[in-house]
């Protein structure tokens, strides 16, 4: 019996997660976002701009994550791309949390790092982030191009990013699992676009 109610709480999971993603591929313009943000990040490239990525707990293994794909390689080999993971350098994290407060812990990165024309992709799964909202206002006054990745709400963020990807979902671990498809998705689409021979399936 124990063995059946855990099968069904794992089958359970997996159903949620599908449902998720089923729901960002038939909403026509959520993919068109997402479409649009692929877009304007291999423009950043091509512009010799960096793509600057921020988020906490969960949040910061995706922003590591997909500066990782951006700066090795994503499906194939090809030269690497400036991005940046503001989650990384404990050093850095712990002068600016000891000096200024948690809440600027990314923002005095962009301040320092970021320049105009640059790409800050902010994670949050709710949105509220105190110390990612506080780097897209500093990317506003740099002229960073802001993308947020939240769940369904947006939450502060919303109104901050020149971009909001809002997950359709309002559970964490669902919004995570999306919030890295789409990543993968962006790293895809720029690798292909820039050294590419086309969207060939």
């Amino acid at each position: 019996m124990e063995d059946t109610m855990m099968q069904t709480f794992i089958d359970r999971q997996i159903e949620n997660s599908y449902q998720v993603k089923k729901a960002i591929l038939e909403n026509s313009e959520l993919c068109g976002l997402i479409r649009e943000v692929s877009t304007k990040c291999t423009q950043v490239y091509k512009n010799g701009g960096k793509t600057i990525i921020a988020g906490n707990g969960g949040s910061a293994a995706d922003a590591q994550h997909i500066a990782g794909e951006f700066v090795s390689k994503f499906y194939f080999d090809r030269p690497g791309l400036a991005s940046i993971a503001l989650t990384t350098d404990t050093s850095i994290i712990t002068a600016i949390g000891n000096d200024y407060g948690y809440e600027k812990l990314f923002a005095r990165q962009v301040q320092a790092n970021g320049v105009n024309g640059d790409m800050f992709i902010g994670i949050s799964t709710s949105g509220n982030s105190k110390n990612v909202v506080e780097a897209l206002k500093t990317c506003k006054e740099k002229g960073i191009i802001t993308v947020g990745l939240t769940g369904e709400g947006g939450g502060a963020m919303a109104e901050l990013c020149d971009y909001c990807i809002k997950v359709p979902s309002g559970e964490t671990p669902r919004i995570q699992e999306a919030h890295i498809l789409i990543g993968h998705i962006i790293c895809s689409v720029v690798e292909e676009e820039l050294f590419g021979k086309g969207f060939e399936i």
